[in-house]
């Protein structure tokens, strides 16, 4: 089941992680999570923390110039997908299946910048959750939004 709405600010990268944990632990095999909120906010923090509560051994580190990652997983789930469309404007112009490895019903997928492809995301899997982050008060806290 998905927890209600949450808006909660994290005083450190470490809680930022701890509640995408806690959160993930809600999360099923085919889900797409999608993560907004500018440059440096936290949605890869995010991600890591989520990923790790999921069964993720490896380092999770930002796709932005990959464009997306996919990590072995720990089941139900056997992958955790991390796109990053930072640097694409729109779906419309590029291959089809550009998330067809990362979207599927054994993957959950985590989406930074997730406005490029709204329509495509949603028709390929379930979105279970929207996140969006932003810089608090303090250099290190945030305000995490999950709706």
């Amino acid at each position: 089941m998905l927890p209600a709405p949450v808006n909660r600010q994290t005083a450190s990268a470490g809680e930022t992680e701890r509640l995408a944990a806690d959160l993930a632990r809600a999360l099923a095999p085919g889900d797409v999570v999608t993560l907004s909120g500018e440059l440096g906010a936290g949605k890869t923090t995010f991600v890591r923390g989520a990923a790790r509560a999921l069964g993720v051994v490896e380092p999770v580190t930002s796709p932005s110039f990959t464009i997306a990652q996919r990590y072995c997983a720990a089941g139900p789930v056997s992958y955790v997908a991390h796109v990053d469309l930072y640097r694409i404007s729109s779906l419309d112009h590029e291959d089809p299946d550009l998330l067809g490895d990362y979207i599927g019903a054994d993957t959950i997928t985590f989406v930074e910048w997730p406005e490029a492809g709204l329509d495509e995301l949603a028709a390929r899997g379930r979105i279970a959750m929207r996140v969006r982050l932003a810089h608090g008060p303090g250099v290190h806290t945030r305000t995490v939004v999950v709706e």
